[in-house]
């Protein structure tokens, strides 16, 4: 009797995870037959995940070329605004909404995560599913949708604002203040604590744009 397997993921997903994690970054250029030999899959499949992503704005054309797209100033500003009010609306709803269990998961992670502060590249994906479950927790399908597509383009951002110095630490204690009042029942206090959130979260990022910049010059 042969073990069962996982289900594998599409090419689309691979791709994307691929861009998320860092494998490839902004600028990039991603090869048709590179992606088939790397990940085990088709060209066909490649092919029309390349299409999809080119389609979602993912990836550009350089010239003849795909490569991993990037984003300017004002789209990461944008991206901030409606991810903001997004999160703030899933961080109000699940203080209404979170079951007993979702809760208890949300302080769970909050526990585990801070084994992790000085781990910047873990602390990242743990952070994304810290607020993914945010986000279910606010039993909102059509929200929760939104926000899929918000962090799908949060993929085209190059590093994590968790990699700043400092910014671990402070984040998990933000984090706890969310939890905190989605506990509590508080729709309005996880809507500011949410929101205020990812404002310092795109301040550090933008400190760090700067610094770039500088360090280029």
């Amino acid at each position: 009797m042969k073990n069962a397997q996982a289900p594998q993921k599409d090419a689309y997903s691979l791709i994307l995870d691929a861009i998320d994690i860092g494998v490839y970054r902004p600028g990039d250029r991603l090869v048709e037959s590179e992606l088939a030999e790397r990940f085990g899959v088709s060209r066909t499949p490649i092919r029309e995940a390349l299409q999809r992503l080119e389609t979602q704005s993912l990836l550009t054309r350089d010239g003849r070329s795909l490569i991993v797209a990037s984003l300017d100033h004002n789209q990461l500003a944008e991206l901030y605004v409606v991810r903001s009010e997004l999160e703030g609306l899933a961080a109000r709803l699940a203080a209404k909404h979170a079951t007993e269990e979702e809760i208890r998961v949300l302080q769970d992670m909050l526990e585990s995560d801070r084994e992790l502060v000085h781990d910047p590249a873990m602390l990242a994906r743990t952070n994304r599913r810290f607020h993914k479950m945010v986000h279910l927790a606010s039993h909102n399908r059509y929200l929760v949708q939104q926000l899929d597509l918000v962090y799908r383009t949060m993929a085209l951002m190059a590093t994590s604002s968790l990699a700043r110095e400092g910014r671990g630490a402070t984040a998990l204690a933000e984090h706890g203040e969310i939890v905190a009042a989605i506990a509590k029942g508080d729709g309005d206090a996880a809507f500011a604590a949410l929101k205020a959130h990812i404002s310092k979260a795109f301040v550090t990022r933008l400190k760090a744009d700067a610094d770039a910049v500088e360090a280029a010059e």
